[in-house]
């Protein structure tokens, strides 16, 4: 019989769906080699929705089973629930090594910790947040296994790091270009989300920036913004400002470049050689970003809730007209080279693994 896998995610204000989004992708990858899966969350009424079937951003039941767990982050799984499964993959942003410990006698894996709570893991994917660039070689063998720089052990906990477990959507995949797309002298359509719930209301300071820039003539491109929480101000010409954009995925090629935060759209862009400028929602987004500028897969405007509207400004039209044509361009080669749409794939085979052992 092929193992269960549980899916354990949050979904509130302050995260959004993109943990959602991020496992139902591990889902369908899991389910492509056989197994089975069920998503287990916790959270906000958009929880309620997922957690009762149906799935979040399509009308639509969702691919596989789910469980409500109601509104605690720290909500248990229910015993029946694990006494049919193998293995548990927690992917919350916030855990505690108590909360994983709880979740025995499952085998245990989390999907990024900046703490030491993944110690009392089994295994762990940590794709940005101990940076995102580790070479192949040199192969050391441990214990008869081959082991390679991108992975290390903290404790007894085996940890995967880098850019080939960035997971991205199926479709994301499909669309892939076959060669890198060519940036044009200027962009003439930009798509700017800070995600589904935009906590930090960055979409607000991003349509004023740009307003800015057109009335000042510095950008004479469109542009299409989500703005879940609505916007203060009329818009200017060229821009159409939306709640949500559905299939957001098989959208993304429509645009020359993106702006957003941390988040799957943004791996999204890189693995389809979108060009992406990035604000980052908070400190830990900002390190993330960070750290992806400096492989160069995307343009790094700071920390969005702090950031001088003048420097921002200034840099952003750089980045929109001709001057920045050679940056996108090679923002496209590394980003693609970053991200190629085989992290799912990836997560689950490990996760295969572990359950195997």
């Amino acid at each position: 019989m092929s193992p269960l896998l549980i899916l354990r995610v949050h979904a509130d204000h302050r995260l959004g769906l993109g943990h959602v989004a991020r496992a139902l992708a591990i889902q369908a990858a899991w389910q492509a080699q056989g197994g089975s899966a069920c998503l287990a969350v916790s959270g906000d009424a958009r929880a309620r929705r997922v957690g009762g079937g149906r799935h979040p951003f399509l009308d639509q039941p969702l691919p596989c089973e789910a469980v409500d767990l109601g509104e605690s982050l720290d909500a248990p799984l229910p015993a029946a629930l694990k006494a049919r499964a193998g293995l548990v993959l927690v992917d919350q942003w916030d855990t505690t090594a108590a909360f994983l410990d709880a979740l025995r006698p499952l085998k245990v894996a989390v999907m990024e910790d900046d703490t030491d709570a993944h110690e009392a893991a089994d295994l762990l994917f940590q794709p940005y947040l101990e940076g995102v660039t580790w070479p192949d070689h040199p192969v050391k063998v441990v214990d008869g296994r081959k082991v390679r720089p991108f992975e290390t052990r903290h404790g007894a906990c085996r940890v995967l790091r880098g850019s080939p477990f960035i997971v991205v959507d199926r479709a994301a995949l499909d669309l892939r270009p076959k060669r890198m797309p060519l940036q044009p002298l200027a962009i003439h359509k930009l798509l700017v989300t800070f995600g589904g719930s935009d906590g930090p209301n960055l979409a607000q300071r991003a349509f004023d920036l740009l307003a800015r820039l057109v009335a000042e003539d510095r950008w004479r491109g469109s542009c299409t913004l989500l703005a879940p929480n609505g916007l203060q101000g009329t818009p200017f010409q060229g821009c159409s400002v939306v709640p949500s954009l559905q299939g957001l995925t098989r959208r993304l090629p429509e645009f020359d470049a993106l702006w957003c935060a941390a988040g799957v759209t943004l791996a999204e862009a890189l693995c389809l050689g979108l060009p992406a400028a990035v604000w980052g929602q908070n400190e830990r987004q900002h390190g993330i970003l960070g750290d992806l500028a400096l492989a160069n897969g995307c343009f790094n405007l700071g920390l969005g809730t702090e950031v001088d509207p003048l420097i921002a400004a200034e840099a952003l039209a750089g980045w929109l007209g001709p001057e920045g044509q050679d940056s996108r361009q090679e923002q496209v080669r590394d980003g693609m080279a970053l991200v190629d749409g085989l992290g799912a794939s990836r997560v689950a085979q490990e996760l295969w693994r572990l359950a195997e052992a």
